[in-house]
């Protein structure tokens, strides 16, 4: 039997403002962190459909890593959901208003195009 994965978290106190700033600033992350957000925990599948698998880790990944995203196993799944209350403890607001500006790009990848 395989060990169950496991993803390193950054902890509160060491989100930095910087890292999620560049995490948001590219557009399909930023989609995928409206879709968090609007439908709260998904499968990773369901923020990129379409997209190569690589492709999607690359993005998920740099999210988890910057602090935005939770990320857990559960099975053959992988779980993902935003940090809302982390990043609000952190950066008051932050996310709210960035989403609050957020507009579709007709490139990115989202369920609700």
């Amino acid at each position: 039997m395989a060990a169950a994965r496991t993803y390193q978290h950054p902890e509160v106190d060491e989100i930095a403002l910087s890292r999620v700033l560049f995490a948001l600033s590219e557009p399909l992350r930023l989609a995928m962190v409206h879709a968090l957000a609007t439908r709260g925990e998904v499968d990773s599948i369901e923020l990129g459909p379409g997209l190569p698998r690589t492709t999607l880790t690359h993005h998920t990944s740099l999210l988890r890593e910057s602090g935005v995203v939770f990320v857990r196993a559960a099975g053959r799944k992988c779980l993902i959901k935003l940090r809302t209350d982390d990043l609000d403890a952190r950066f008051p607001g932050l996310i709210d208003t960035v989403l609050a500006g957020y507009e579709p790009d007709s490139g990115a990848a989202e369920d609700d195009q």
